[in-house]
């Protein structure tokens, strides 16, 4: 059993082997080099979703008299995402749209283009500050500088970054024989700062929102009881 938190519903599930089904596919790619292609589909076991995820996960195997052998332990050539597409995670429907399209995107093609989905994070963070700070500035480092009262150090200094990296894809060098790539694993530490700023401005502010709307509901109810209680 292990544990696993489902890209639909964003609900954290334990799996068990019900819910895993693993299928291999083995061949020989050229010259005696074997490859195999792992498919591994996982079932949400959440009965409101029943969604399911698949993946397909290409490794070198060793093959010797008709059996695969120790192929478990060779890392991953690649990892897959067939469905989802996107490593998205499920956003609120009170998140604007806009913010939500970039963050898609960033997510859908931070390996095919890491460059381009840097890019899409800048874009979407843009579109954050505007509309969660109302601030709106001629460039995003003016917007950035906007807000830096608004924020604490450490956040502020990964949002600028974010705008130093995005840069990257918006902006071509001054000379264009020099070449700044963005890594798969650096376009993801941007992901996960939008996702994490999401969480703590948009989702935070929400949920305080209802929960005092909560008490003031509770106050009005008890105080139409007082006033039914006195009535002769």
């Amino acid at each position: 059993m292990s544990s696993w938190r489902c890209p639909y519903c964003n609900q954290l599930a334990t799996l068990i082997s019900d819910n895993v089904d693993e299928r291999s596919h083995v061949f020989n790619a050229r010259d005696q080099r074997y490859l195999a292609i792992d498919t591994v589909i996982v079932r949400c076991p959440n009965e409101a979703c029943k969604e399911y995820t698949l993946d397909a996960v290409p490794r070198e195997v060793t093959w010797s008299n008709g059996n695969r052998i120790s192929d478990h332990s060779r890392a991953a050539l690649n990892i897959w995402a067939l469905k989802p597409m996107s490593s998205a995670k499920p956003l609120p429907n009170y998140i604007p749209k806009a913010i939500q399209d970039d963050y898609s995107e960033a997510c859908l093609i931070g390996n095919l283009s890491p460059k381009a989905s840097a890019t899409l994070s800048r874009r979407c963070l843009q579109g954050m500050i505007r509309d969660f700070f109302g601030v709106v500035e001629k460039t995003l480092y003016a917007e950035i500088q906007g807000v830096k009262d608004k924020v604490d150090g450490t956040t502020w200094d990964a949002i600028d970054a974010v705008r130093s990296i995005g840069n990257i894809g918006a902006h071509m060098e001054q000379d264009i024989n020099v070449i700044v790539d963005v890594e798969p694993n650096e376009a993801a530490v941007l992901i996960e700062l939008i996702e994490t700023l999401i969480d703590e401005w948009y989702v935070h502010r929400h949920d305080r929102a209802e929960r005092m709307s909560k008490i003031v509901a509770v106050a009005a109810t008890k105080k139409a009881e007082k006033v039914q209680g006195q009535t002769p």
